[in-house]
């Protein structure tokens, strides 16, 4: 069974908890800091391995970038760029 799709345009309807999380600034603060933090604490870690004399593998790799990762979203969700921008009509 096929869902029935939103006709494009900006008229789709948003659910309550959504419009209240966009227009909160100190929700976005507090989850965007803590994706932040949380980036900051994986970076850390793997730094310290690093620091220890380890040899930089794959997986430190990994973790450094899911840490960068981790941050950059924190960062994304306090500016909030997608609910500031407008669509230009024709």
């Amino acid at each position: 069974m096929a869902t029935p799709e939103a006709p494009p345009g900006d008229d789709v309807p948003m659910s309550k908890s959504m419009q209240t999380f966009k227009s909160c600034w100190s929700c976005r603060l507090i989850c965007g800091s803590g994706l932040i933090l949380s980036g900051l604490y994986a970076f850390n870690a793997a730094r310290r391995v690093m620091r220890l004399g380890g040899p930089t593998s794959m997986g430190t790799v990994a973790q450094i970038t899911f840490a960068t990762s981790l941050a950059a979203w924190g960062a994304v969700v306090i500016v909030d760029p997608v609910g500031k921008a407008r669509r230009k009509t024709i």
